[in-house]
């Protein structure tokens, strides 16, 4: 490896003749227009941006390429393949063509107040289009842009002519010929600055073999944004089959519209891969899959994904925040080309998918090591699905080392909001039961849930005030329901019996609506139709009186839930037929 210097006009010429390609493995323009003013301020000023890496390129390229964005067709063939430094050059080249949609960037003389010395500062522009109409209109005024002290730097490019420059300044200046040459002067220091610009490179050489280049790009990349496991496998997957893994996950997005809800399709694509190659959905399996079939099975993939979509969906888990383990979803995911296509074979197995799941959220089986439980279950799963195999025979289904929750269980899991498995699982058997809001009645649905707020059934205020209660207290999952905005504020720190018969007095059915609508929570009426804590003169009693209404309300709830948890973990499609308002 060579350390080299090269100047910026060097760069672009480069650029512009096709001289220099990425290799499509190499990951999208990523950067704001933060990073480019950044970047051009550290040039103008003459300050170092960090080196880039090239592989010199032979009479056959060792990986598929492409050029930059905004770049020309390339006139001439192909030399080197830049591995790292992709940003910042098309930050430069970008912002100094004025190819950007949404800034334009100038240049402005300003004097730094420690030093008193004249110093270039960059400013950034917004800009944005309206019936055909690029705005701001002053920022293509040449004389709007001198009244406020800027230059565009496009006149700062390598291939401006002097032409071009004095024609600017004199349009600017509206033809004041001294104040035109003042001004093309300041133009020409900046000019200056940009063609002694030098950016400096690794060089690997022609030599250099594939999976040497490759392992180089992995070390040695030095963006802003680390390298994740996904981009070292789009390098592996580009070298081994041609194709832009990039572009097989916007398929898979097409396919299966809805799986950003859930989890990075990238890190869903390797999951499935591997199941599929039974193998455990790690990092670790992800660098020995078959990168030669991956680019022939997105389709697969892709309608296995959109097959996990449509069971989380139909039991009403509609996105990450409300997901009890990611665990499940590679695993759902990659069963789908097993699955029967109709008849009683089809019913069984969405069965046994749907007590699989449940019990992957009411069970600790996902708490450690998950990817090779995953894969276990995967196996018996799939096992039991195509020969008919007991499902006692899956690990997840035993009964002695993934035991169900008791009641008591339910009463002490904390709030459904964190990351806890059990509290989450909680959460998605009431959602499951429609949870429709306690106000304006509207069910649970992908789109309604991002209306919803999570709602203390007892309020917070009304367990911890007056250090009734630790607050850790009254954050448990039994104590939790998703409603609207709206309603969480109509119902503030109410005791549960006053917002319970403001919601029957307002609501056009009554009590009754209001059990059905508690009812879709699996919250039981008369537990939680209590109060009157206000009439208790006396601190102490108030207090007993609110802590024991809690903890009998928990404790029914929880009782009231269990029936239902241990249906939807066996499989059953009507599992909240079992709830009981105890």
């Amino acid at each position: 490896m060579e350390a080299n210097n090269r100047l910026l006009p060097l760069w672009f010429t480069r650029i512009e003749t096709g001289q220099l390609r990425l290799p499509r493995f190499q990951r999208y323009e990523a950067w704001g227009a933060k990073e480019v003013r950044d970047l051009l301020q550290a040039m103008f000023r003459s300050l170092p941006a960090g080196a880039l890496l090239v592989l010199a390129v032979g009479d056959t390229e060792k990986f598929v390429s492409r050029a930059m964005q905004g770049t020309p067709a390339p006139t001439e063939n192909v030399n080197e393949h830049l591995l790292d430094g992709q940003q910042p050059l098309t930050a430069l080249w970008k912002s100094l063509q004025d190819l950007y949609d949404d800034h334009t960037y100038f240049v402005r003389w300003e004097i730094d107040e420690e030093t008193e010395h004249r110093v270039p500062n960059v400013i950034g522009q917004a800009r944005w289009t309206k019936n055909g109409v690029r705005y701001p209109l002053w920022v293509d005024s040449p004389a709007e842009l001198y009244a406020r002290g800027l230059i565009p730097l496009k006149l700062l490019r390598p291939t401006a002519t002097g032409q071009d420059i004095n024609q600017w300044c004199l349009a600017a200046t509206e033809t004041d010929y001294q104040k035109g040459m003042t001004l093309a002067q300041d133009v020409n220091e900046l000019r200056q600055r940009v063609a002694t610009y030098n950016i400096p490179f690794l060089a690997l050489p022609v030599t250099t073999p594939k999976d040497v280049a490759l392992d180089v790009f992995i070390k040695l990349n030095t963006s802003a944004v680390k390298l994740t496991t996904f981009d070292i496998v789009v390098a592996q997957v580009e070298e081994a089959t041609g194709e832009s893994l990039h572009d097989i996950i916007q398929k898979i997005r097409a396919t299966a519209p809805g799986v950003d809800r859930y989890i990075e399709p990238e890190d869903l694509l390797l999951s499935v891969a591997a199941l599929r190659e039974d193998r455990s959905p790690s990092q670790a399996s992800y660098q020995k899959l078959d990168f030669s079939l991956l680019a022939n099975q997105w389709k697969a993939i892709a309608d296995g994904i959109a097959f996990m979509i449509s069971i989380l969906e139909e039991e009403h888990i509609f996105d990450d925040a409300r997901l009890p383990t990611v665990a499940v979803l590679p695993v759902l995911a990659a069963l789908h080309g097993d699955m029967p296509v109709s008849g009683d074979a089809k019913g069984n197995a969405r069965t046994l998918v749907r007590a699989y799941l449940w019990r992957a959220f009411f069970t600790d089986r996902y708490t450690n090591a998950a990817a090779t439980a995953a894969l276990r279950d995967f196996r018996g799963l799939r096992s039991t699905i195509k020969d008919g195999t007991d499902r006692s025979t899956i690990e997840i289904f035993s009964p002695v080392e993934f035991s169900l929750p008791t009641a008591d269980e339910l009463v002490r899991t904390r709030w459904p909001k964190s990351k806890d498995i059990l509290a989450r699982g909680i959460l998605a058997a009431s959602l499951r039961a429609g949870a429709f809001d306690l106000a304006d009645g509207v069910p649970v649905s992908a789109s309604h849930i991002k209306l919803r707020e999570y709602h203390h059934l007892f309020p917070d205020f009304l367990l911890t005030q007056d250090g009734r209660m630790d607050e850790s207290e009254s954050f448990r999952a039994l104590n939790c329901a998703l409603i609207t905005w709206n309603t969480n504020r109509a119902i503030s720190a109410k005791e549960p019996i006053k917002y319970l018969r403001e919601r029957s007095e307002r609501g056009a059915l009554g009590e009754d609506s209001v059990r059905t609508r508690l009812r879709s929570h699996l919250i039981p009426y008369k537990a939680l139709n209590v109060g009157g804590y206000a009439a208790i003169s006396d601190p102490s009693e108030r207090e007993a009186k609110v802590r024991e209404d809690f903890q009998s309300f928990l404790a029914k709830r929880a009782a009231s839930m269990l029936p239902v948890i241990y249906a939807l973990c066996e499989g059953h499609e009507d599992a909240s037929s079992l709830f009981s308002d105890v």
